[in-house]
């Protein structure tokens, strides 16, 4: 193994050290022959419920709105300042009353009685806080009550249409398949194979699973698998990939078994659970999730959650757009320039290795002689470079060059700050950068950015060893760790701050 890696026995110590699992013997047990009711699979997606409860925020604020404009006619004049303090606090009522959230998790928000029962406490709520402000600002308690109806129906009403749009969109295949988690199961044996059956019949659309995955020289049956783990590595680079189960059989030492598949699954962009009853102690001290009558343990997450890639792509569209707006004159002038100063065309384009180990194409100006450029970055640009061009030292050196980079944030390749995107040759001390360093893979596990928390702090340019690429990493790993919306837009002033007229910069 490389020095650049991570030791496995030591990974393994610090698994064992910080989960406190037993070596002991165990004996294993198949999941439970309790046959679950279809649809019992439910799970909570962020983006979905973050989106419902947008949409319910303006349906309420309509709805009040339509009810101000119809009240005023059953009113008298000296309630005109009191009914839309009224009309407020029903709608910041219902805003902030908290909610069963599990109600909001798929498919039960398809579900009319528990839409009903989601909606229904703080719809009341809303309406008794319209009676209350009422009755205290002195106005008679029969017209409170009238006018809180009033509010109450106007409600319902909208959110009932609302509901029951979301509804029928939420029941459209293509929406559906959208919204489908797709599962896989790494084991070869009885148990194995029952649970894949079991949440591939029961799961119905909420759960998809993909296969059953296990290396032919472990597997029990390879008769019964769909591939090996490397085939499932490979498969999560073009299929989505949402939760990977390990079923695996005991054996003599299984905490190294666990260990050992969690490293070798570290670049694939899923969370990987493992059943509870595989090891002891395991399911005292590691989260705990269910997957419909399943609980099983988290042994690693995706660093975002979807939620948060929304957010953070919201940001990149915002800013990018802006922020290519403002600098395309600069970049008009730089087009020109790089033109007349040197043939060959004025954008050079590289393939990358990007978000969950996929190719793209990035954009840069180009800063070399078009004969002498390097492609696939077989060999790395260094200092005072023959092959860059006057004019393009004087791009790289204030990173110029990288603009055209925005057009890859708005196509979705990139985001505006992450870990760098580096060329498939890309070397440090001899070795390609995933066989210098284990860890390096991890790092696609979000968008490459162009910038990062890494490179504001120093660590860029060429990569000569392999103290290079670790402290690189180790600053890109800690990002992915850190990531906020907040820690983004920090990033970017400092890069503003520091990266002009960088000295690591050529």
């Amino acid at each position: 193994m490389p020095d650049g890696d991570l030791r496995m026995s030591e990974w393994y110590g610090q698994l064992q050290d910080s989960i406190g699992l037993s070596t002991d013997p165990i004996t294993y047990k198949t999941p439970s022959a309790r046959i679950a009711e279809p649809g019992t699979y439910p799970y909570y997606h962020s983006v979905l419920a973050g989106m419902i409860t947008s949409v319910d925020t303006l349906a309420i604020l309509a709805a009040t709105f339509i009810g101000a404009s119809v009240e005023p006619a059953i009113i008298h004049q000296d309630w005109r300042v009191a009914q839309p303090l009224a009309d407020l606090m029903s709608a910041l009522g219902f805003l902030m009353l908290p909610k069963n959230r599990r109600l909001l998790h798929v498919p039960t928000v398809q579900d009319f009685s528990a839409q009903v029962r989601y909606l229904t406490p703080p719809l009341l709520a809303g309406a008794l806080l319209h009676v209350i402000v009422l009755y205290m600002l002195h106005h008679p308690i029969v017209p409170s009550f009238e006018l809180a109806l009033t509010w109450l129906a106007f409600s319902t009403g909208v959110l009932a249409v609302v509901r029951g749009t979301e509804t029928v969109l939420l029941s459209r295949p293509a929406i559906a398949n959208q919204l489908a988690r797709n599962v896989a199961v790494v084991g070869s044996d009885d148990a194995a194979i029952r649970l894949a059956a079991r949440i591939g019949e029961e799961a119905g659309s909420t759960y998809r699973m993909i296969g059953v995955f296990d290396d032919h020289d472990t597997a029990l049956d390879p008769t019964a698998t769909t591939g090996t783990l490397d085939d499932l590595i490979e498969r999560s680079r073009e299929t989505p990939l949402h939760a990977i189960i390990l079923a695996i059989p005991p054996s003599t030492d299984p905490i190294d078994h666990v260990a050992e598949i969690n490293w070798r699954l570290r670049s694939v962009l899923a969370d990987v659970y493992v059943l509870p009853n595989i090891v002891h102690g395991i399911d005292v001290l590691l989260p705990i999730e269910r997957l419909g009558p399943f609980a099983l343990l988290v042994l690693q997450r995706r660093p975002l959650s979807d939620w948060q890639i929304v957010k953070k792509t919201v940001l990149d569209v915002f800013l990018g757009a802006i922020a290519l707006v403002m600098l395309a004159p600069l970049m008009a002038a730089v087009a020109i320039t790089i033109k007349a100063t040197s043939p060959g065309p004025v954008f050079f384009r590289q393939p990358r290795l990007g978000f969950n180990n996929r190719t793209f194409m990035v954009f840069k100006f180009r800063t070399m002689f078009t004969d002498k450029s390097d492609m696939m970055a077989a060999r790395q640009t260094a200092r005072d470079d023959p092959r860059v061009t006057p004019i393009g030292k004087w791009l790289r050196k204030l990173s110029i060059d990288e603009l055209p980079q925005l057009l890859n944030v708005l196509r979705g390749e990139m985001s505006l700050v992450g870990p760098r995107p580096h060329a498939p040759h890309t070397r440090a001390a001899g070795m390609l950068l995933d066989d210098a360093l284990a860890e390096y893979v991890i790092r696609h596990q979000v968008k490459p950015g162009i910038t990062g928390w890494a490179q504001v702090n120093g660590a860029r340019g060429q990569l000569v060893t392999l103290d290079d690429l670790r402290r690189r990493v180790e600053l890109d790993l800690e990002y992915m760790q850190r990531w906020s919306l907040r820690f983004d837009l920090k990033i970017l002033m400092l890069t503003v701050v520091r990266e002009v007229f960088s000295r690591h910069a050529f």
